[in-house]
């Protein structure tokens, strides 16, 4: 099924589309009250970054069929290089379709459920229920959440069980090669008491341009002493209007681990929020960013402490080039009664050409006396003194540059646990700044 739009989609579109998914009526009235609020509901603002003008609403199709996989051997080989052939759990959608799974027998025995969101929708309503946009993301908090939840129209369901320690990471992959397409994908992981898992995602245009919209939602929740690795690379195409928000909620003694590498060529406003809500709960967040061209970019990294004894980190390293501009906000909020508690950041920006922009803004909301608290920033140009180090041992001024940003955005490249992907996140990197 193919539903188009050319300006605003309508109820009728909304019902159509959620019935054409067998989705249970109480998940139809809920897009349906979403679409209503979007209507009235503002945009957010984002520091420092003016969007009112930006195209969030009008978009040429709203879902339509793609081709599916029988086996990883009919993959665009842009995407088979991201795989190894051996991965055993693994989720690929091809546009707007459910196009390939694979989850292991063990893993199935044990309980864990991967899925796309629509089968997830209907065939664990209750499960689905109990966490979509209650707590991480709320439809009602502005126009692009109410947007969000009114047209999603695809994503992925990751559930492990209480004491289930998933071994092997489980990849997910969002292939884009349809210009007219837009991606509202939801993607939950949910890792139950005292389990383990490691999320990797890409989302990968293997055109050039799009004329879409990317509105997408990620919701992760780490339950008491469950351990949650979630990485990302996103290279998603010029013409794309995006906006990404991930989120995380970190129980009693949890820990989220977030590895980021967003290389979109579009205008992008991306939230990334950790919710420490348990006692001993760790949020840590890497990030690194490549901008290049004309783009605009912001990129707020958010740690929220409610629990005692919790601990944050925040990384954030961007290089930009040609008249690329970005804003880097990082926020370390410590709320009343959470004592002991211990956040940091650092960002820091390199700028390669003097039309290019980046804002490092790091920031401390402190409501408690017993905690401790620090952060970094910094905005400059490749650092001299490395430049002539490599120099003076004969590596031209170009590849001295090359190797000194390599190794700045290292620390998320270098933590990325699939091979893949690691080699995919520096070639997109070798490509940007070239």
């Amino acid at each position: 099924m193919t539903v188009e739009t050319n300006m605003k989609i309508t109820e009728q579109e909304v019902r159509s589309f959620s019935a054409s998914k067998s989705e249970p009526e109480e998940f139809t009235e809920l897009r349906v009250q979403a679409l209503a609020a979007a209507a009235v509901l503002p945009l957010p603002k984002p520091d420092k970054t003016k969007i009112t003008n930006w195209n969030f609403t009008e978009f040429p199709v709203h879902a339509t069929e793609s081709s599916t996989y029988t086996s990883l051997d009919e993959l665009p080989e842009d995407v088979k290089s991201l795989v190894d052939l051996k991965q055993k759990n693994l989720y690929i959608q091809h546009n707007n379709t459910p196009a390939y799974l694979s989850l292991s027998d063990e893993l199935k025995a044990q309980g864990v459920i991967l899925t796309d969101i629509f089968t997830a929708i209907r065939e664990h309503s209750e499960l689905v229920g109990k966490y979509f946009m209650k707590e991480a993301v709320k439809a009602e908090e502005h126009k692009l959440t109410a947007l969000h939840a009114a047209l999603l129209n695809g994503g992925v369901f990751l559930y492990v069980p209480k004491n289930v320690v998933v071994e092997e990471p489980v990849q997910v992959i969002f292939i884009h090669d349809d210009e007219q397409v837009s991606l509202f994908n939801h993607v939950m992981v949910i890792a139950d008491k005292s389990s383990k898992v490691t999320y990797v995602e890409n989302y990968l245009s293997t055109i050039p341009h799009a004329k879409g919209l990317a509105n997408i939602v990620s919701e992760v929740f780490a339950e008491d002493n469950a351990q949650i690795t979630y990485g990302a690379v996103d290279v998603l195409a010029e013409g794309f209007t995006t906006y990404v928000n991930r989120r995380g909620v970190a129980a009693r003694d949890a820990r989220i681990e977030w590895a980021l590498g967003l290389m979109n060529d579009s205008d992008t406003i991306s939230e990334n929020v950790t919710h420490l809500i348990g006692d001993n709960s760790v949020g840590d967040t890497k990030t690194v960013v490549v901008g290049r061209g004309s783009q605009k970019q912001n990129f707020t990294t958010k740690v929220v402490h409610w629990g005692k004894n919790t601990d944050g980190q925040i990384l954030k390293h961007g290089v930009m080039k040609d008249s690329a501009s970005s804003i880097f906000n990082g926020i370390g909020k410590i709320e009343h009664g959470a004592t002991k508690s211990n956040a940091e950041q650092e960002s820091r920006v390199l700028m390669l050409s003097p039309q290019a922009r980046g804002d490092a803004n790091p920031i401390l909301l402190i409501d408690e006396d017993d905690v401790t608290a620090g952060h970094a920033a910094s905005v400059g140009r490749v650092d001299p003194l490395q430049l002539f180090y490599l120099m003076s041992r004969g590596i031209t001024k170009q590849e001295a540059e090359r190797l000194v940003i390599h190794g700045f955005l290292a620390p998320v490249v270098n933590v990325l646990p699939i091979e893949g992907v690691k080699k995919q996140l520096t070639e997109v990197i070798e490509r940007k700044v070239r």
